[in-house]
């Protein structure tokens, strides 16, 4: 789990244990206390590449289906214009264009490109 993101692994282990220095602990307590972490924790969720957890989705699914349930009887969907835009596609959707910074300067410098 390190290898795959140190600092995700790093995050859960403050936000459920409060650890802040897992590097101070045996290796066997740490891996013990990996596996112990939530269903819907950053590391896995990252091991099972995806960006939200499955209730998330399942509940996205639900409001998905209503909307294009409520969409099937418009006029809209008469003349098949407008159809509304679905959430687990959007929370799916891997070609999203995100940018990270490590310092201020580098935010800057982007934001005067764009």
């Amino acid at each position: 789990m390190i290898n795959l993101d140190e600092n995700a692994l790093i995050c859960d282990f403050a936000e459920t244990y409060g650890i802040y220095d897992y590097g101070s602990l045996p290796v066997k307590l740490v891996a013990t206390l990996a596996s112990g972490l939530r269903e819907n924790a950053r590391i896995r969720l990252r091991a099972a590449n995806m960006t939200v957890s499955q209730d998330t989705l399942l509940l996205a699914s639900i409001c998905d289906r209503i909307e294009l349930f409520r969409y099937g009887f418009s006029k809209d969907a008469e003349k098949g214009i407008n159809m509304p835009k679905l959430m687990v596609d959007a929370m799916l959707n891997k070609s999203r264009n995100v940018m990270s910074f490590s310092t201020p300067e580098e935010f800057k410098k982007a934001w005067e490109g764009l």
